[in-house]
């Protein structure tokens, strides 16, 4: 037995974040004597182990997104707010955000992190990452873009550049979107061009490691490399990017250097904390890791601060295995639960063993009929994992309507290889065709200007 939290009627815990650590926390505390206040930029969660089908076309936004008023709406001590935490004041216990204060008792920030270009962030508008719903429209742009350009251009070698595709990186993310691009071009696409093969597109998985898939078990990364290769895909492992420009990624291998042409380059490596990292250090005197993630007690609060909890992807979790916990949605939803429990445990006037992860596995889907899993006592690979996959990721999306439309989606995709959200949006269309600086054959244009046909 602990001492009992003050009756403070009621006790008031902001989360800051809807992501798959603060709404499972935010869910957990559904029908507790608290009030508790989400807090996020967007109005939605977003299921982010699915963004790569939506940057391929396969899956829509919509189909993977779910509105935080409409999940969190049976939770009636719970309110939503839209908006951005800018700073924290833990001597006063408000959390301010522009132009309003909260006061919390409990307060839990769970803001994930993005992307991390290891000092070259100027790489970002030309290899963007995935970690928004804009960041998958932004490839999906990109991707579908570059076909397009290709059955225009007439020029050999700026027809290979455009249907070369570079992924740096060959975690799950790079592993995922490399896998799904190959199945785009060698299959779904190729009937619907007339002045290109698809088929002769180039698809680079490039991974600074000696091999893909670091985190999972030597024999499970040779058997995805395996399944990419059948798939076409040209694995390059030990391959360091020491550059991107002008169209050209610049790579090394050991002693080799080599130049790329490839108008399409998409980030999978390197993540970093995100900005509440650095105010929560500054404002706790939090010890943060490298990349900015904040180092956790046991139970996940912030040391000197018992009342303030960190979860998901900004925590820097080192107490089971002397390493951090990875940057996954089971680790998130299960710290989210854990310090729900916690709360209301400490509100009772009980205690709490510190916080365990269960690692139940992980997986990685390459394509069609081929995904590799790890449940720790056994490792499979193949159609059984993949089938394994796909029912996992329709069990934990959030919403009945978002699970029936992806497993429809799924069916149909699977049966015609049609995929149905092969559109072009975004800030850029296509203008009149000519000749740019570049010699490239058509000129992008700002979708606000004027086009003349």
């Amino acid at each position: 037995m602990v001492e009992a939290v003050e009756n403070q009627s009621p006790h008031h815990v902001v989360i800051v974040g809807g992501g798959f650590g603060g709404l499972y926390a935010a869910k957990a505390l559904s029908g507790a004597p608290v009030h508790v206040t989400l807090v996020d930029k967007r109005n939605f969660h977003l299921f982010q182990p699915l963004l790569y089908q939506v940057a391929t076309g396969t899956l829509s936004p919509a189909d993977i997104s779910s509105p935080l008023r409409a999940v969190l709406s049976d939770s009636k001590n719970t309110k939503v707010l839209m908006g951005e935490v800018k700073d924290i004041d833990p001597q006063q216990r408000k959390v301010i955000l522009s132009g309003e204060e909260l006061i919390y008792d409990t307060l839990i920030v769970a803001t994930g992190v993005s992307h991390f270009y290891f000092g070259n962030e100027h790489w970002a508008t030309v290899a963007p990452g995935l970690k928004t719903v804009e960041d998958a429209l932004e490839m999906r742009r990109r991707i579908f873009m570059a076909f397009e350009a290709a059955e225009k251009e007439t020029n050999p070698e700026k027809r290979r550049a455009w249907l070369t595709f570079a992924i740096i990186g060959g975690g799950p993310t790079g592993v995922e979107l490399a896998g799904a691009i190959a199945e785009l071009a060698y299959s779904t696409l190729k009937r619907d061009f007339r002045n290109i093969d698809t088929a002769e597109a180039k698809i680079l998985l490039l991974e600074g490691m000696d091999r893909i898939l670091p985190p999972y078990a030597p024999e499970l990364s040779a058997k995805a490399e395996a399944s990419l290769q059948r798939l076409g895909v040209t694995v390059q492992t030990k391959t360091l990017v020491t550059n991107i420009a002008d169209n050209i990624v610049t790579t090394k291998q050991g002693d080799k250097i080599e130049q790329i042409p490839a108008r399409t380059t998409l980030w999978a490596a390197g993540i970093k904390a995100s900005p509440m990292g650095k105010v929560l250090a500054e404002r706790t005197g939090a010890a943060i890791d490298r990349v900015g993630r904040v180092i956790v007690e046991s139970d996940l609060s912030i040391s000197g601060h018992p009342n303030i909890f960190v979860v998901g992807d900004l925590a820097s979790f080192s107490h089971q295995n002397e390493k951090p916990l990875p940057g996954v949605a089971p680790v998130a939803m299960q710290e989210g639960e854990y310090v729900a429990n916690l709360i209301k445990q400490r509100i009772a006037g009980y205690s709490m063993a510190p916080f365990q992860y269960v690692d139940r596995g992980s997986m990685a889907v390459i394509g069609r009929n081929a995904a590799v899993v790890d449940l720790g006592y056994v490792k499979f690979s193949g159609l059984f994992a993949w089938l394994t996959w796909v029912f996992v990721h329709i069990y934990f999306l959030i919403e009945f309507d978002n699970k029936l439309i992806v497993m429809l989606q799924w069916g149909w995709n699977y049966w015609t290889r049609k995929r149905g959200a092969r559109l072009i949006t975004g800030d850029e269309v296509i203008g009149k065709v000519g000749i740019d600086a570049n010699g490239d054959y058509y000129v992008p244009l700002k979708s606000k200007e004027t086009v003349e046909v």
